[in-house]
């Protein structure tokens, strides 16, 4: 089964870290978004299996509000497993996390073998 990940980041050097991170992932398919709006059109549109979201992005929505719309929507909450990728490591933002519905919270400049074990763990997979 081909496993949908979304990753949703403004800074295009994050977005081909983390794809490259997850090029292991033979059966995964990966999309990407630059903007917390584009990223909740593509989430509606092809039903990610899991969502790497990054917190603060210019564009109408951030990334504590698409974890929201994403976690309220009646297909997608049960469906999407949600990673907060963000800068932002004080606890009140992580409670903000929380409140929004994430899964997971991992602070930037995150490791790769972390995140790798992370996505595993969300997908159900063993390493």
């Amino acid at each position: 089964m081909t496993a949908r990940i979304l990753i949703v980041d403004d800074q295009p050097d994050i977005r081909k870290l983390i794809r490259l991170t997850l090029q292991h992932l033979d059966d995964a398919e990966i999309h990407e978004a630059d903007n917390g709006g584009d990223g909740w059109r593509l989430a509606q549109d092809i039903r990610p299996d899991l969502m790497l979201l990054d917190v603060m992005m210019p564009s109408e929505l951030d990334g504590y509000q698409v974890c929201a719309k994403v976690k309220g929507h009646p297909v997608l909450a049960g469906q999407t497993k949600v990673i907060l990728l963000t800068a932002r490591a004080q606890v009140e933002d992580q409670e903000q996390g929380r409140k929004a519905g994430s899964d997971a919270y991992l602070t930037k400049a995150f490791s790769p073998l972390k995140l790798l074990d992370l996505v595993d763990n969300m997908l159900g997979r063993t390493v």
